[in-house]
């Protein structure tokens, strides 16, 4: 993984900021895999960093290749924290199969991260490379 990269999102860096330590560090390394990853997928280009029901979200406005990567953590539930996925999508069921016991899932649209849990960055890189390529993989594939 690259050095964290500064905010451009005032109210994104804001977000962040709200969240405890604990799971901020986990987002943080989130964030910059979904940056990092973007970077080098090809047909992905610059995401937008935004917010997304006061959540950081990452959007490929731009090119249009994929689906929103969503990062978020709930007062609820403080100790966790999750990377969310379009529910409409077949992306968390792919990676379901793919991932059955690397991961904790949420029904359809997010992988979750407790405290201690370790986040394994080849394969959120995967997640996050399908889902920034979600559109472009389906253009490809129906021509």
């Amino acid at each position: 993984m690259t050095r964290a990269r500064p905010f451009g999102n005032a109210a994104v860096e804001q977000a962040f900021l709200a969240v405890p330590p604990e799971p901020r560090r986990r987002l943080l390394v989130l964030r910059a895999i979904i940056l990092d990853t973007a970077a080098r997928t090809p047909g992905v280009g610059v995401l937008d960093e935004t917010l997304k029901w006061g959540e950081p979200a990452y959007v490929t406005a731009q090119s249009g290749s994929g689906s929103t990567v969503r990062l978020g953590w709930k007062q609820a539930e403080p100790a966790r924290c999750a990377m969310y996925f379009n529910c409409r999508t077949t992306l968390v069921e792919t990676f379901k199969g793919l991932f059955p016991n690397e991961f904790r899932f949420e029904g359809q649209r997010a992988i979750v991260f407790g405290p201690g849990d370790a986040v394994p960055a080849d394969s959120i890189a995967f997640c996050v490379a399908a889902a920034l390529t979600y559109h472009l993989t389906k253009r490809q594939l129906t021509g």
